[in-house]
């Protein structure tokens, strides 16, 4: 075994500091990735001209335009269609049902970020589970499941997959191989076969692996309890603030410190401003001004009296009781969204974005008190009463995906087959061009744009930017770790300990080795990492190289038993889980996975 190099020795350091700090969370990841990025450039363990490389990659372009095609298919309204067919033909039967949402997720996954799809496909679970009295916990899961499987099915659907032949020819020209790259399509007999195998396994054992939550109940049992609390029956009480109010000058947010639940959820004034939903803590309430207050009857009362408010003669306020207009609405915080970790005050609700936050249900625990200094996290369900188009820009401006169903903006059906058009363009040309990925995927998305299907500011906000730095933050890292040999330093002691063992048995060691790493840090820097420590193995063994560096492509873009992925955390809290929960089925999920991903790789691959 050849000895270690100082470059080699920085490189392992780096790396182990990495996964640290990813795991850890010192500093957000991607703001790790590019933390990583100046060190190697600084330390000059690439060449100059690669530390950058990573944001012109074809990978990280390839992910920008899939992002864009993905949000206009959603715009067009074809998420909504699907969740009516799937309700038409699924019918009364539950197992139908599971197997129709699993695989139309699976398949979506193969087409578009298996994260996009668990947010497209959340208010769509809901939605059935309440329609079929089904509970929510026996779809949520599987569906969450089939949509990290899809992503196995081409190489453009998750971020492992799509940076599969960046990395793989990378480590053949080091390697001195040469390398054909794979076609889109190439992993679609073992993506399918996996997406098969996990729907199975729900659609025969789902009832013993996963928690029987009611329709109805956990969280949002908890949603309506709120309801009730905060009198919120849509019912805006409208009261005249006289001249003798205690209230006459004060600003909201003193007023609601004690006001015993009761709200100041919009007000009408006569000086022109008209309605103002939602007003900001530090509006000034004048006198002759009309407050909408909402919030338990007693509590009303009682503070209608303390304050001297008047009934009002007339109603200001009928269209917030209008449920075409404003209401209730439950949305949840998306994992790796950047107000993870902000305070609610932070985000300005009322006075940005002219919504007012109820409560906050986190993992079965309910706050109602406080909430301005509440951090937070993945999975928060937020509780808001707002009109229904100030709840639909709050949804499309922040991280935050929406679970109750509500009126938005009409779909843009008249540009449906324009979104389509370029999607099957895009596809068309990867399939039968020799256009870079990215380039023929950046066709679709200019269609998108140049067809006004999308504005440009749309499609910038579609675009996680956060995946994109982490992305082209690591790739510096894989290349480091290749060019410094310590990729092959790594194969070499991989070799030694699986010496003894078959071929399958060193696949399935790189396969755990990478569900290791995903479990702990993004499935995009396990793929850059392990691809080319994987094709070293190959090589020293005298096996396929592309073989074993899919095999790490696919491995990486799956995650079943804790909810770190984000597709994972994302659903937790609306499916109403524990970490036990993901546990319990995903234990079964990962030994049917690696069984069913090391056959199909030596019989298809």
């Amino acid at each position: 075994m050849d000895a270690l190099t100082l470059d080699m020795v920085l490189v392992l350091i780096i790396l182990v500091a990495t996964i640290i700090m990813f795991v850890t969370e010192v500093v957000r990841i991607d703001v790790t990735a590019l933390l990583v990025l100046v060190v190697i450039g600084v330390l000059g363990l690439i060449k100059p001209g690669d530390v950058l490389a990573g944001f012109s990659s074809n990978a990280v372009v390839a992910i920008i335009a899939v992002m864009i095609m993905g949000e206009a298919l959603d715009r067009v309204g074809v998420m909504n269609r699907l969740a009516q067919l799937m309700i038409a033909v699924g019918g009364r039967s539950q197992r139908r049902m599971l197997v129709l949402l699993t695989s139309s997720a699976a398949g979506l996954s193969g087409l578009i970020q298996n994260v996009g799809v668990a947010a497209l496909y959340l208010p769509i679970t809901e939605r059935i589970a309440v329609v079929k009295q089904t509970p929510i916990s026996h779809l949520m899961m599987p569906m969450g499941f089939a949509a990290l499987l899809g992503g196995s099915i081409t190489l453009v659907a998750s971020g492992s997959m799509i940076l599969l032949n960046d990395v793989l020819l990378a480590s053949a020209e080091t390697l001195g191989l040469d390398i054909e790259p794979f076609g889109l399509f190439a992993p679609a007999p073992v993506g399918i076969a996996l997406a098969i195998s996990g729907t199975l396994l729900f659609v025969l054992f789902g009832r013993r692996l996963l928690p029987a939550i009611e329709p109805g109940r956990d969280p949002r049992q908890a949603m309506a309890e709120v309801a009730t609390t905060y009198g919120l029956d849509q019912t805006v009480r409208p009261y005249v603030l006289t001249e003798d109010s205690p209230l006459r000058l004060r600003q909201i947010s003193m007023t609601e410190s004690d006001s015993g639940g009761v709200l100041v959820v919009a007000i009408h004034t006569g000086d022109g401003e008209g309605l103002i939903v939602a007003p900001g803590r530090d509006y000034v309430l004048t006198a002759s001004s009309v407050v909408g207050l909402v919030g338990p009857p007693d509590e009303l009362e009682a503070f209608v009296e303390e304050y001297q408010l008047e009934p009002a003669k007339s109603d200001p306020f009928a269209m917030l009781r209008d449920p075409e207009h404003a209401g209730l609405a439950e949305v949840v915080v998306r994992p790796g969204s950047r107000i993870v970790g902000k305070t609610v005050g932070q985000m300005r609700l009322r006075s940005v974005f002219g919504v007012n936050l109820l409560a906050i249900h986190r993992h079965g625990e309910l706050f109602v008190e406080a909430l301005r200094d509440k951090r937070l996290r993945s999975g928060d369900v937020l509780v808001l009463f707002a009109t229904w188009q100030r709840v639909d820009h709050l949804t499309r401006e922040t991280a935050l995906v929406p679970l109750s169903t509500y009126p938005t903006e009409p779909p843009r059906t008249g540009k449906q087959w324009w979104a389509m058009g370029a999607f099957l363009m895009a596809m068309g040309l990867v399939l039968a061009t020799d256009l870079q990925l990215a380039v023929a995927l950046l066709v679709g998305a200019v269609i998108v744009l140049l067809s006004r299907t999308l504005s440009a500011t749309e499609a910038y906000r579609a675009v996680s930017w956060r995946t994109v730095f982490l992305l082209a933050g690591l790739i510096p890292l894989g290349r480091a770790v290749e060019e410094t040999g310590t990729a092959a330093w790594i194969a070499e002691m991989v070799i030694t300990a699986t010496g003894e063992l078959p071929l399958w048995g060193i696949q399935l060691a790189i396969a755990l080795l990478t569900m290791a790493f995903t479990l702990t840090i993004s499935n995009v820097g396990a793929a850059v990492l392990l691809i080319p420590l994987a094709a070293n193995v190959a090589v020293g063994v005298d096996a396929d190289p592309a073989q074993f560096a899919m095999i790490v492509a696919i491995a990486a873009s799956n995650s079943f038993l804790i909810p770190t992925h984000q597709v994972n955390a994302l659903l937790m809290g609306p499916g109403g889980y524990e970490s036990a929960d993901y546990l319990r089925a995903g234990a079964p999920m990962t030994v049917l996975f690696l069984v069913v991903l090391v056959v199909t790789i030596n019989i298809f691959i």
